[in-house]
């Protein structure tokens, strides 16, 4: 199986760089957005041009309104994963909390937003651990807005890749 994901986090309803990722990504066969859309996610189907990609998100401590779960367990091929906006974790401080429920679910990954920074861990148990950062307010060294792209080869296994936008289209200062 081939597969190639998408995964963003914290837009916030400034979505000029998504469309910007999934314009440069595309094709893909799922998008994974960690929370905080502020209902941006209303749109998604509409900016994909893409019927048969499979969009997961949940909610973040910023979408009031939103219906979306809190968290999600997916298969992504042969991968078990566990997706939270991580802030009920207090992925802030470290990612201990959210690594200790992952290893609960039994999850081979575990993805996470809110702190608005890039992470990729690969942990001694096999476990991964990534956070794609921000596409509107990026908080890292540069403040580059990033994104992950994951990839499925044809053996199976998952390969990461942190992406950053040339262009900081949308990024605000002020955070």
């Amino acid at each position: 199986m081939i597969m190639k994901i998408l995964i963003v986090s914290d837009t916030h309803r400034r979505d000029q760089n998504l469309k910007t990722v999934i314009e440069k990504t595309a094709p893909f066969d799922m998008l994974i957005h960690l929370g905080d859309t502020e209902g941006s996610e209303a749109y998604f189907k509409e900016w994909l041009h893409n019927d048969n990609c499979v969009i997961h998100v949940v909610r973040g401590n910023n979408d009031f309104f939103s219906f979306c779960a809190r968290e999600e367990e997916i298969f992504i091929g042969k991968y078990r994963a566990f997706i939270s906006h991580g802030h009920m974790y207090g992925v802030s401080l470290g990612t201990e909390g959210i690594k200790e429920e992952a290893r609960s679910r039994k999850a081979d990954i575990v993805m996470f937003g809110h702190t608005h920074r890039p992470f990729l861990e690969y942990c001694n148990d096999g476990l991964v651990v990534l956070n794609p950062g921000s596409l509107s307010y990026p908080r890292q060294e540069g403040r580059k807005p990033s994104y992950i792209v994951m990839e499925i080869d044809r053996e199976g296994k998952a390969h990461y890749t942190i992406c950053h936008l040339e262009e900081n289209i949308a990024a605000n200062s002020l955070w």
